[in-house]
């Protein structure tokens, strides 16, 4: 399945109905993801999950090293770091990065090599979340569920823009540049106030009451999976 087939599963950002302040919020962070992020707070069922999907296939391609693992662009590449690069560039689809509940620090930041240290005694950097996510979204289903420390951590490095690593003796910097979405349900616990002051957009979500409203959204699902294309 080439690109092309894949962006037709997924359902399009000019499809969802009502909705307007979550997508005008997530449209300004992909023009500028210098605004700080957006959280989303709304029940199960509002299109949260389903916005930032679609917001993902709507990125322009990035500018990417040729043989890169990660999302980099030939000026951005850490010295030192990744081997066996070509010296041209390639079109890639913006990255989408989910962040699971149970991350660590170091699956976040990035650590230590340590297949390669043991067996070559050679210290390497392994990256981490913030260089996969780097040109796209890093996307936080259930925010308020992930440990405080780590939500810090994720809005430094959105603030900044780079992500700076110090391991074992391996000091290794990169951009970090993303957009960052975080969304919850408030029922299952808030977020504290230090932390959600520091998103740079926060939007409440409701399903709509209005039958017309919530009959068009059942046609335009059905019709979807009918022919997504």
């Amino acid at each position: 399945m080439n690109e092309q087939q894949m962006k037709q599963l997924i359902f399009p950002f000019s499809a969802i109905v009502g909705q307007e302040q979550m997508s005008l919020a997530l449209i300004l962070n992909a023009i500028n993801p210098s605004i700080g992020g957006v959280l989303i707070r709304g029940e199960k069922g509002t299109a949260k999950s389903t916005a930032v999907r679609a917001l993902a296939a709507l990125l322009p391609p990035i500018e990417v090293a040729v043989d890169c693992p990660f999302p980099f662009a030939l000026a951005e590449l850490p010295n030192d770091v990744w081997s066996a690069v070509a010296d041209k560039s390639e079109k890639r689809a913006a990255p989408l990065v989910n962040l699971p509940l149970g991350v660590t620090e170091d699956r976040l930041l990035g650590t230590i090599d340590l297949e390669r240290a043991l067996q070559k005694g050679e210290k390497r950097f392994e990256a981490g979340l913030f260089a996969q996510a780097h040109q796209g979204i890093l996307y936080i289903d259930e925010v308020n569920l992930l440990n405080d420390h780590i939500v810090d951590v994720l809005l430094d490095t959105a603030a900044m823009g780079v992500n700076i690593v110090e391991r074992e003796g391996v000091s290794v910097q990169h951009p970090a540049r993303f957009v960052l979405v975080g969304t919850m349900n408030p029922e299952e616990g808030e977020l504290r106030p230090q932390l959600l002051e520091r998103f740079g957009l926060a939007v409440d979500v409701a399903g709509s009451p209005e039958r017309q409203t919530r009959t068009t959204i059942v046609k335009r699902r059905l019709a979807f999976e009918a022919n997504s294309a």
